[in-house]
């Protein structure tokens, strides 16, 4: 059992996962945000990989993409990044990506990596079930890293098992069928919600895409264990904020402990 598992087994509703690019703002950004969300209250944290083509995101993490790659992140440069500050990270880190990178990177080396790293999880949305099944199912795991599938409103019942089955970790659920930053109404979305829950999945499920305030985000938790918030937190990270004063108003904006508008 790995850290990302370990998280849901001691928290089990509430769960806020937090997603960063790599090496945005600044290259040297990445440690500094990590541990501003660990410090700050994020009860895990999404590094995006950087990819010249994200195409299920939207502008402000397709633009904080660009910024990183311009800046010279890299995945060596990410692992080596990660692994200065694993030993003071205590909340599981998943990796956010794009397969091509990663299988030119080379899948083996990439979880070896990860694994040193102090990776939990992996998100690869691209990377087709039927060839993880077949050909790197047992290599995650041997890895200790849980690979988590995305499902959407449109997924039908028989995939939404299969990814589940497949997934460990947690099963992420796209809050609506459009990229991400696009502003979503959870209620509007009950159906779908309600429909994960009476499955009984043997994963918990993590809602995403268009969680960018404090309703949205209890919202969310009132189907799922948690929400998953990127967007708005780029935006953050790209204002002349200090990370750690910003990360601090904007966590504590999100929980409701702050009586601000996120």
């Amino acid at each position: 059992m790995n850290q990302l598992e370990k998280q849901f087994k001691i928290k089990k509703e509430n769960l806020l996962n937090i997603y960063c690019t790599a090496g945005y703002p600044q290259l040297d950004s990445t440690a500094e945000v990590m541990l501003a969300l660990e410090q700050h209250g994020a009860d895990m944290v999404e590094i995006g990989m950087p990819y010249a083509d994200p195409i299920a995101d939207g502008p402000v993490i397709q633009e904080s993409n660009m910024v990183a790659l311009d800046n010279g992140m890299n995945l060596p440069l990410l692992f080596k990044q990660l692994e200065s500050v694993k030993d003071r990270m205590t909340i599981p880190v998943i990796l956010m990506g794009y397969l091509n990178p990663v299988l030119q990177y080379g899948i083996e080396q990439f979880c070896a990596d990860a694994s040193h790293a102090g990776v939990s999880g992996i998100i690869l949305p691209d990377l087709p079930m039927y060839q993880f099944e077949k050909h790197y199912k047992q290599l995650f795991k041997k890895n200790g890293l849980s690979f988590i599938f995305l499902i959407t409103p449109e997924t039908s019942e028989h995939r939404i098992r299969m990814a589940d089955k497949l997934s460990t970790g947690f099963l992420y659920a796209v809050s609506a069928s459009a990229t991400t930053g696009n502003a979503v109404d959870i209620t509007s979305q009950k159906r779908y919600f309600e429909k994960l829950k009476k499955l009984q999945l043997q994963n918990p499920v993590m809602i995403g895409f268009g969680i960018n305030n404090q309703e949205r985000f209890h919202n969310a938790c009132r189907y799922a264990a948690g929400a998953i918030i990127g967007s708005a937190y780029i935006k953050m990270l790209g204002t002349q904020v200090p990370v750690g004063d910003g990360t601090k108003a904007f966590i504590s904006c999100i929980k409701g402990e702050l009586p601000l508008a996120c």
